[in-house]
C-alpha cells in the first residue's frame, strides 16, 4: 500500500471521527480513532480528538494523557498545548496548566488566547502583578482589533477593571511608603516625583514641546518653571494692587485700548478660535507687542510699565518682549493651544481671578490666585476658562527661558535679527 494511499485513508477515517464526534456520536468517533491509532500511534490529529473527546466527558487524566502524546509528536502546534492547559486545568493543576500555557505563548506571543488564560490563571493564583502584565498584554493585542465579539469584550471589560485596580493598590502602597520622604522634599522635588507617579499609574500623560516656530533643542519641556529660575518674581507681586488699580481706571477711561485678542485674517477657514475671532470674549490692552511699546497703554498705567522695565526680559527688534492685560469675560473659554517658540516663558500675574477660573498646561490645572505669579511654558498644550459670571484679568508677558545661558540668548539675538532682515515684514518667521 502506498503512502500517498494510507495518508488518504487516514484522512476519511479522521474526517468520520470528526462527524460523529459533531453530531454526538462520540463513542463511534472514538471507536474510528482507536483504529486509527492502532496503526499509527503517532498520529497526532487523532490523538488530538481522543483528547477533545475526554474532555467533553470531564475525564481530565485521559484528555491529559492524548493531548501530552499529540503535544510530543508536534510540539509546534499551539492549539495542541492549549488543550493540554484545559486539561491540566480540569485536573487543578495550575503548574501544569502554566508549563502548558507557556509552551503555546513561547511559539506565539500574539497568541491572544494563551495570553487570556494565563492572565485568568495568574489571577486565579493571586499572582496580581503577573496579571497585571498578562492582561496589560490582552489589551494591546486587541487595542487595533476593528470588531470585538460580546464575549471578548467583556473579558476585555474584566481586565480593564482588574489593571484598574492593581494600578490603584500599587499606587496607594508606593505613595504611603515615599510619603515622609516626599513630604520633606523640596517644592519641585515633590512636584516632578509625583508627575513621575501620576504618569507611571496613568493618571496623567506627559506633555511634549509643540513650537510653531523655532523649536530650541534639549531644553526641558516643563509644564510650570520653578519659581527659583525668577528671584525678581516676588517684588513683582508685591505691585499687584497698583498694578491692577491702574489696569482697571485705564478699562474706565481708555476701553478703546482694549482690542479682541484672536483677530485671524478674512478667509480664514472655521477652526477653534472663529468663537472668540474678533470678539472681546477674550481681549488684550498691550503696553508691549512684538517689542514695540504701547505709548497709550503705557502712559496710562506707568507704574505697571515701569514694573515691566526693571525685569531681566526678552528685548528682540520685531519680536520681544510682549505684555498686555488679558481679559477673560465671563463664561468664556480659551481653547487648548500651543505657542511659537520655546525659547520663552510666559509669566502670569493674576489681577482679578473671581471663582470659577482655571488653567491647565499639559497634565497640571491650576487655579489662578490673584498677586501670586507663576511661568510656564507656552508651547506646552494649555488652555483656560472662566466659568463666573465676571471678569478675569491676568498682567501676561515673557521672558526668555530660565534654561537658557546668556551666550544662547545673544545667539538667538543674532539669528532672529538676521534672519528679518533677509524677510518683508509681513513674512517675518514664527514670532
Amino acid at each position: 500500500m502506498s503512502e500517498e494511499f494510507m495518508d488518504a485513508a487516514i484522512g476519511r477515517s479522521l474526517q468520520q471521527a470528526v462527524e460523529a464526534r459533531r453530531t454526538g456520536r462520540s463513542a463511534e468517533a472514538k471507536k474510528i480513532l482507536e483504529s486509527v491509532l492502532a496503526r499509527h500511534p503517532a498520529e497526532p490529529q487523532a490523538l488530538n480528538l481522543l483528547g477533545l473527546i475526554a474532555l467533553e466527558q470531564g475525564d481530565f487524566s485521559s484528555a491529559r494523557m492524548h493531548f501530552t502524546a499529540a503535544a510530543q509528536v508536534d510540539p509546534g502546534e499551539p492549539a495542541l498545548w492549549m488543550n493540554l492547559a484545559s486539561a491540566e486545568r480540569g485536573l487543578v493543576n495550575a503548574d501544569g496548566e502554566r508549563a502548558a500555557l507557556n509552551r503555546a505563548i513561547a511559539i506565539d506571543q500574539r497568541n491572544l488566547m494563551a495570553q487570556i488564560r494565563m492572565a485568568q490563571l495568574q489571577q486565579r493564583m493571586k499572582e496580581d502583578q503577573a496579571a497585571a502584565d498578562s492582561w496589560g498584554k490582552v489589551l494591546a493585542l486587541t487595542s487595533a482589533m476593528p470588531d470585538i465579539p460580546p464575549q471578548l469584550a467583556a473579558t476585555l471589560d474584566e481586565a480593564r477593571r482588574f489593571v484598574s485596580a492593581h494600578k490603584a493598590a500599587f499606587a496607594d502602597f508606593i505613595e504611603a511608603g515615599v510619603a515622609d520622604h516626599l513630604g520633606n522634599a523640596q517644592p519641585l522635588v515633590r512636584r516632578r516625583f509625583q508627575a513621575c507617579l501620576d504618569h507611571e499609574f496613568g493618571r496623567r500623560e506627559i506633555y511634549q514641546n509643540h513650537c510653531s516656530g523655532l523649536h530650541y533643542p534639549f531644553l526641558p519641556a516643563d509644564e510650570f518653571f520653578d519659581r527659583s529660575h525668577f528671584p525678581w518674581m516676588a517684588d513683582l507681586e508685591a505691585q499687584t494692587d497698583v498694578i491692577r488699580a491702574e489696569c482697571l481706571a485705564m478699562l474706565e477711561k481708555a476701553g478703546a485700548s482694549v482690542r479682541p485678542y484672536v483677530q485671524q485674517d478674512a478667509g480664514t477657514p472655521q477652526n477653534k478660535w472663529t468663537a472668540l475671532d474678533g470678539t472681546l470674549d477674550w481681549g488684550a490692552a498691550f503696553l508691549w507687542e512684538y517689542g514695540e511699546r504701547n505709548e497709550t497703554v503705557c502712559a496710562a498705567c506707568p507704574a505697571t510699565a515701569a514694573a515691566l522695565e526693571t525685569l531681566p526680559g526678552m528685548h528682540i527688534p520685531g519680536r520681544a518682549p510682549s505684555a498686555f492685560f488679558s481679559l477673560l469675560k465671563a463664561k468664556s473659554r480659551i481653547p487648548a493651544h500651543t505657542g511659537v517658540t520655546n525659547t520663552r516663558a510666559i509669566i502670569h500675574l493674576p489681577l482679578i481671578v473671581p471663582p470659577g477660573c482655571g488653567f491647565r498646561v499639559g497634565g497640571e490645572t491650576r487655579s489662578w490666585q490673584e498677586g501670586v505669579a507663576f511661568a510656564f511654558d507656552d508651547t506646552i498644550d494649555h488652555e483656560a476658562w472662566n466659568d463666573s459670571d465676571h471678569l478675569r484679568v491676568i498682567l501676561i508677558f515673557d521672558v526668555w527661558n530660565p534654561h537658557l545661558s546668556l551666550e544662547e540668548q545673544e545667539l538667538l539675538k543674532q539669528f532672529y535679527g538676521m534672519a528679518d532682515a533677509s524677510r518683508p515684514r509681513d513674512s517675518v518667521i514664527g514670532r
